[in-house]
């Protein structure tokens, strides 16, 4: 994930899906793991025909260990780059508590990595009690390391760190537990994230020195990890990419473009086998990237031929009937036809016609100590804010909630879970299942254009949400009102179902307040004018169910 104080907003290179597999100039090999033939090809054409599952329109809302060794420092997501950057908070903390980047690297805290509390089958019971409906676990992040026993990468958590396959460990506590199970995969861009280790201190005593990053195997005779290629791993075997001295320069070469460092063939089929080795051991029901459209798009077919394989595997597995979904990042309006648009920390500002995400985080993508002692976590009411706005436009809420290296999250975490758990389940009928209604809200922001930027970023906006955003989701018998706030006055106005208002134009019989019970209301030509009790049913938002 990129986090949000690196992100700027960048022209990030896309094309059109009219691309066909003749003009990729990176086609990958398939003589490792070929891809499963059936109704979907690797074209954007064919891949046009995906209908999103009725279970994830149903679902709504999940929960995401974003969790790997990039947690071992507690320093925040990026690290493994991070560290590698002189002068930044990362690189300091590691020079101090760890050593110096040309003499212990990101390779060396991998070890460290152990795990040794991680309890998957309790974790995936608390998500679903707190109203999961689907589990994601990190495969692999930008620091090419991969959570599973790997066939075609040694640096895996079965050979290291753990000694555990951390993804059949998660799949069968979801599994258990009735979850649709997700894998998100990111290590393609390992190949220009890693950069920063081939640098040097510019400054200091070690000023000149080569950090570990172009390290091989050879050089490893009589450490820890002899017999292991650090190229595997870091993937700096190549020139680097223009301008990569500027650490923001990334973000605008996300999309292959501007000057990035091209990667090889074999780079580029490395990852489409461990992705296709992954899909084929654990029987995913969706997949994540944190890419651009999809995987080396639009340089190579990678991205294409995996998702063609998703499809017809899953397909193959449940009877011939689709039920997987993928998921990609600023997709033009035909993309959006073959995969689930994915908004990191945000949301559009509008319904959108077809199923779509948000990915957001109660902290740091990797758990971040001080977001911990400076309590900067999103409390539960931001969440349900953030939660009830995406539904009410059609879209899915992806929550990550970070762990420890050990495996186990921390007491605020803890309680921010439980109040979460105890607003949804008395409210979650305004939320599974649910549809949209003929607006998304009303009040002071939903009536104001909140843009995306970059891949999204705009959650700012819609986490400072008053009792003036009211927002609708709806069933075949009921319409919700949620306002994201409790009022501080013993009523609530609903100007949208004033008695004139063509958007429910029938008779309001009865508006009940979960949790408490009926409540008595006058409809105007203002609106419909709701009386709150003395006392909150909830500590977070009030939910009214209406009927005609």
């Amino acid at each position: 994930m990129r986090t949000k104080h690196l992100i700027i907003a960048s022209a990030l290179f896309c094309c059109t899906g009219t691309v066909t597999a003749q003009n990729y100039p990176i086609p990958v090999s398939e003589k490792n793991e070929k891809m499963m033939e059936g109704k979907f090809k690797p074209t954007w054409e064919s891949l046009k025909n995906y209908k999103v599952p009725e279970w994830f329109r149903n679902a709504k809302f999940g929960i995401w260990a974003h969790w790997g060794p990039q947690c071992v420092e507690g320093s925040g997501d990026w690290m493994a780059r991070s560290m590698y950057m002189e002068g930044t908070n990362e690189y300091k903390h590691h020079v101090e508590h760890y050593g110096h980047p040309s003499e212990v690297g990101f390779k060396d805290i991998i070890p460290l990595f152990k795990a040794e509390k991680w309890d998957p089958d309790k974790l995936v019971a608390l998500y679903k009690k707190i109203g999961a409906q689907y589990f994601f676990a990190l495969g692999n992040h930008h620091d090419n390391f991969d959570l599973w026993d790997s066939k075609y990468q040694a640096w895996n958590s079965t050979n290291m760190g753990p000694k555990h396959d951390i993804l059949a460990e998660w799949e069968k506590a979801a599994r258990k537990y009735g979850l649709p199970f997700g894998i998100s995969f990111h290590a393609d861009h390992a190949w220009s994230w890693y950069e920063p280790s081939q640098r040097y201190d510019r400054n200091g005593p070690k000023a000149g020195i080569p950090y570990d990053g172009k390290l091989t195997k050879a050089d490893g005779k009589g450490k820890w990890w002899e017999g292991y290629d650090p190229q595997e791993l870091y993937a700096q075997n190549h020139p680097m990419s223009e301008g990569s001295w500027s650490d923001g320069m990334i973000h605008r070469q996300w999309g292959w473009g501007n000057g990035v460092a091209m990667p090889t063939q074999e780079y580029c089929t490395n990852f489409y086998d461990r992705t296709l080795d992954a899909i084929n051991r654990y029987n995913p029901d969706l997949i994540y990237f944190d890419v651009t459209v999809v995987p080396f798009y639009p340089i190579s077919d990678a991205g294409l031929k995996i998702a063609s394989h998703f499809y017809n595997h899953n397909m193959a597995t449940h009877k011939g009937k689709l039920e997987a979904v993928m998921f990609g990042k600023i997709l033009d309006e035909e993309q959006r036809k073959a995969l689930v648009w994915d908004v990191e920390r945000g949301a559009p500002d509008k319904i959108i016609d077809e199923p779509w995400q948000s990915c957001s985080c109660i902290g740091g993508w990797h758990y971040t100590t001080s977001i911990y002692e400076n309590n900067w976590y999103k409390s539960a009411s931001t969440v349900v804010k953030l939660l009830v706005d995406i539904v009410s436009k059609n879209g899915n809420l992806l929550l990550s909630v970070p762990l420890r290296a050990d495996g186990t999250f921390d007491e605020k975490e803890e309680v921010i879970l439980n109040d979460l758990g105890d607003w949804m389940t008395a409210n979650k009928e305004c939320i599974i299942d649910t549809r949209p209604w003929k607006i998304f809200g009303e009040g002071p922001i939903a009536e104001s254009a909140v843009p995306i930027n970059a891949q999204g970023f705009n959650e700012g906006t819609y986490d400072k949400a008053t009792s003036k955003e009211i927002r609708f989701t709806q069933t075949d018998k009921n319409l919700y009102a949620t306002v994201l706030a409790w009022p501080e006055a013993k009523q609530i106005l609903i100007k949208s179902l004033a008695a004139d208002s063509d958007l429910y134009p029938g008779k309001i019989s009865k508006v009940e307040l979960i949790g408490y019970g009926k409540v008595l209301f006058t409809r105007t030509n203002k609106g419909l004018l709701i009386n709150l009790p003395d006392k909150q049913v909830n500590k977070i938002a009030p939910v009214f169910r209406i009927k005609k």
